[in-house]
């Protein structure tokens, strides 16, 4: 299994966990799961030697599968997608949380984001092309920007409509106010 889905795992315990929902409370729930995810090295990792790849690399390697697996192991039944927009992906994926609570499409979400730098080549490639910072450090819309730096990370949240998050007795962290995707013309 791809260390992103087993840590992706246990993000969405935690913060299930977290706010006090049992996770048999999810079983048959119109719960959506959106994941933001960017890149998927694990499965460059394991298919550079095709031929000695575990038998479950098929299945158990594409990220595209990362939210459907989250939705299966608590057993939902809303909307699940793994988005990939670069660096923009978890954002995006809260984007659609929320038009998906807001058209009732769902109840409740998962939003989780992650990435992880497991093998080199993204980074050889983006060095290439002089996208990253040579001091590893992003200075967004500064003068002296020179690239940006990559990180690694996990997180999830659970949203709710605040109606029902307050209905149902829930702790209240944040209250989101608007979301929005465009491109940025690059």
């Amino acid at each position: 299994m791809d260390p992103s889905a087993r840590i992706l795992l246990e993000s969405s315990y935690e913060a299930l966990e977290n706010a006090g929902i049992p996770k048999e409370s999810l079983q048959q729930s119109n719960t959506g799961c959106y994941v933001g995810c960017f890149t998927d090295d694990w499965k460059h990792l394991l298919t550079m030697d095709p031929e000695h790849a575990p038998m479950h690399s098929g299945t158990g390697t594409g990220f595209s599968l990362l939210a459907g697996r989250i939705s299966h192991y608590y057993g939902m039944e809303g909307p699940s997608m793994t988005i990939d927009t670069a660096c923009s992906s978890s954002l995006v994926a809260l984007h659609l949380a929320c038009q998906s609570l807001r058209c009732g499409e769902s109840e409740m979400a998962l939003v989780c984001g992650v990435n992880m730098i497991l093998a080199p080549n993204v980074a050889l490639w983006y060095s290439s092309l002089r996208m990253l910072s040579p001091d590893g450090v992003s200075r967004s819309f500064a003068q002296n920007a020179r690239g940006y730096g990559r990180g690694e990370g996990v997180a999830t949240v659970i949203l709710k409509r605040l109606e029902d998050a307050i209905r149902d007795g829930d702790t209240i962290r944040a209250v989101i106010k608007g979301t929005g995707v465009n491109q940025d013309g690059v």
